[in-house]
């Protein structure tokens, strides 16, 4: 045990990595020599205090913002004596520019020794602005030495790891990360001509992507460069350019923002006075190492809408006195007298072990397709738990999901709790030419029906999915099979298509009998990038047909849906759909249009006639058929769709996703027959709002 001395600054603060022992000394500048062993320290920390109260000034731009803080050094000295800043923390360039020039008029001093040998020594100096002359550094430090390290203990000062933390400016870690872009097509069209071009070995089906995926091809740091606005204020930088919160530090960054959706709008056609959402949440991203990225969201909104949008959110009710499920969102209660209030949470932890495989566990949505929509696996759904493997290696990304779904219709709910069932699917993607891409799909539901939970059967990631589903008992499991395709004519037009087998009876294709259990339906679709020659504009026209009980099974609970919709098309089955698209933007500005026309099939249910004609897959496709052959697209009560849809609106802040838009949508909903569920309805509605564009929201039922 000795004594040693550490300074108490109450101006500057002053830490050292270096420790203090018998075989170590301290570097020593020439006035400090004549000192004796137990004051060399001492006289090392305040020569050089008073060198930087001496001679550092504080720049006209500091004194006229009145700035009272820190400027934090963490400097070294080498072995040649030698002064070295490492790094400066201050919110002002002028106060990092000062330190460095100071610190270069310091002159050289003796090294550090260890055992007798030169060493290298850092330093962390804390210096208060406005500058204030220093205190003497006169203290007692009590040293406690073991066999294997010497630790410095100070009985009038706190430890020095807290404030010893180095943070680095934030330098937008997320756009080399291995983290998820949240996926809407109105996002990702921005780079989707870049990640199309012939000759690329991408898998652009599988949804979301992450952005060292999209990194290869497109450049987030130049862009958004490019696209932030001269800012001084913090204010001004925070609203516009920067996320509200970020930090990083050594291997690891997170950002926090505020997610917003308020909007106003009519329905021209209703009652009621406005349609409206008020959206309030928070969106945490981050990373840990660069193996480990993590996000998640946290919404609270309450909203009305369009009556069209209404009726059909009513008529997917849940069971329990709920009113609504709000479509992509989830279940929702009343709030006030005709509107709703409808919570949604969403998170991804993405683990990377290695270059080819990556393990995500997450509560959210999938997609699978190059279209706008999906066959095989869409996003119109509320989130759901999943774990996700991608692998990816050669021409070749082979993803695995296992998601835990609901149903939540009367049927299937026992003391209050909805019933659960499970999905699997297997989609592989392979790059067959630099132009074509070809995909194989599977997937498997099944439910907990004697205590089955999660067959174990199907965890397995190689196999095939439907002998183990007939294995285990066809009714009380539904496999469907999909195929998926690519083709990139040129660097400016891709065709894609898709095609989804539930059943098929090759007897009755060949009797060309229009057959019940032919359940398929397929897309066919084009892209046509910079179209026209026009920088930024994309051009899609897509097909998509579904025939009756697609998606459907004998027991509805394992039907291809979740909380009353969907896991494939929005629209279910038994339709037809033509879908064109505009996009384009320029900076950042964009303007979307899109135009659907299709026809559906609904059932009448009007007492007389209440046969089920394929629509809804929540019925048993074994009860209730009017016909096993002869069966075709949109029997039933005919129900003609159109649907306009044009936005234009203004990318306010790209680091949050934050827009400003109006929007406005035309329907036309003409059925053969007027239903409690299929009225005849023309709607025009208007909406202008501020929104953070995290996901697809689709308004097109």
């Amino acid at each position: 045990m000795k004594n040693s001395y550490i300074l108490l600054l109450l101006v500057f603060g002053f830490t050292t990595f270096a420790q203090t022992s018998s075989r170590e000394q301290f570097p020593l500048f020439s006035e400090c020599e004549a000192s004796v062993l137990d004051q060399q320290e001492a006289c090392f920390y305040n020569t050089i205090q008073n060198f930087v109260y001496t001679n550092y000034k504080v720049a006209d731009d500091v004194k006229s913002a009145n700035f009272k803080g820190n400027v934090i050094a963490l400097f070294e000295v080498d072995t040649t004596g030698t002064f070295k800043i490492l790094y400066i923390d201050a919110p002002y360039e002028s106060l990092k520019t000062e330190t460095k020039r100071v610190f270069e008029l310091l002159p050289k001093v003796k090294p550090a020794t260890y055992s007798g040998r030169k060493t290298y020594s850092k330093f962390t100096l804390k210096i208060a602005i406005p500058l204030e002359k220093p205190n003497v550094f006169s203290s007692k430090t009590e040293v406690v030495q073991d066999k294997t390290n010497t630790t410095l203990i100070d009985n009038t000062k706190e430890l020095s790891e807290y404030d010893d933390i180095v943070y680095k400016p934030f330098e937008n870690p997320q756009f080399k990360s291995k983290g998820n872009i949240m996926f809407s097509h109105q996002n990702y069209g921005v780079f989707d001509a870049l990640l199309n071009q012939v000759g690329s070995n991408n898998h652009t089906a599988s949804k979301p992507f992450s952005y060292d995926e999209v990194a290869k091809y497109y450049d987030f740091e130049t862009v958004n460069q490019s696209a932030l606005k001269q800012k001084e204020s913090w204010w001004g930088r925070k609203f516009w350019n920067e996320n509200l919160v970020a930090i990083q530090g050594e291997g690891y960054w997170f950002a926090l923002n505020p997610i917003l959706d308020l909007r106003i709008g009519k329905d021209t056609e209703s009652e009621a006075s406005n349609t409206f959402v008020n959206t309030r949440g928070v969106k945490i991203d981050g990373g840990l190492g660069e193996q480990l990225t993590f996000s998640t969201s946290i919404f609270e909104s309450q909203g009305r809408f369009a009556d069209y949008y209404n009726g059909f959110a009513e008529s997917i009710r849940p069971s329990g006195g709920n009113p609504a499920i709000i479509p992509g969102i989830g279940i929702a209660k009343r709030f006030k007298e005709d509107a709703y209030d409808f919570p949604m949470a969403e998170a991804n932890i993405k683990y990377t072990p290695s270059q080819f495989i990556n393990l995500q566990l997450g509560y959210g949505r999938n997609f699978l397709g190059d279209g706008y929509r999906s066959l095989l696996q869409g996003d119109g759904t509320s989130p759901y738990p999943f774990f996700k493997i991608n692998t990816t290696f050669w021409k070749i990304k082979y993803t695995n999901t296992y998601m835990w779904l609901k149903d939540v219709r009367d049927l299937a709910t026992v003391d209050g709790t909805y019933a659960t069932k499970y999905m699997a699917s297997h989609y592989l993607s392979w790059n067959a030419t630099k132009r074509l891409n070809i995909g194989f799909f599977e997937n498997v539901v099944w439910t907990n029906t004697n205590e089955r939970g999660f067959d174990f059967n199907f965890v397995n990631p190689l196999i095939f999915y439907r002998a183990v589903e007939f294995g285990s008992s066809s009714k009380t499991g539904n496999a469907v099979l999909g195929l998926s395709s690519k083709y990139k004519w040129n660097n400016q037009i891709n065709f894609y298509g898709q095609f989804l087998i539930d059943e098929f009876a090759i007897g009755d294709v060949q009797e060309s009998n229009q057959s019940w259990r032919n359940k398929f339906g397929y897309q066919v679709g084009v892209k046509y990038y910079d179209a026209f020659k026009v920088k930024n504009l994309l051009l899609q026209l897509e097909y998509n047909q579904v025939r009756p009980y697609v998606y459907s099974h004998s027991n509805p609970l394992t039907n291809y849906g979740h909380n009353n919709q969907s896991m494939g098309h929005n629209w279910g089955a038994n339709f037809r759909e033509l879908v064109a698209i505009a996009r384009y933007y320029k900076g950042r500005y964009f303007a979307d249009a899109k135009l659907i026309y299709g026809q559906r099939g609904f059932d009448f249910n009007n007492g007389t006639d209440n046969f089920n004609y394929g629509g809804n897959i929540y019925l048993d496709y074994d009860e209730n058929r009017p016909y096993d052959t002869g069966v075709s697209i949109a029997q039933g009560n005919k129900t003609t769709v159109m649907i306009a849809d044009l936005q234009v609106g203004y990318l306010v802040n790209p680091a949050s996703n934050l827009k400003v838009f109006g929007n406005i949508l035309f329907r036309n909903f003409d059925p053969t027959a007027e239903t409690a569920a299929t009225v005849k309805s023309n709607t025009t509605w208007f909406s202008i709002g501020l929104r953070s564009d995290l996901f697809n929201w689709y308004f097109d039922y």
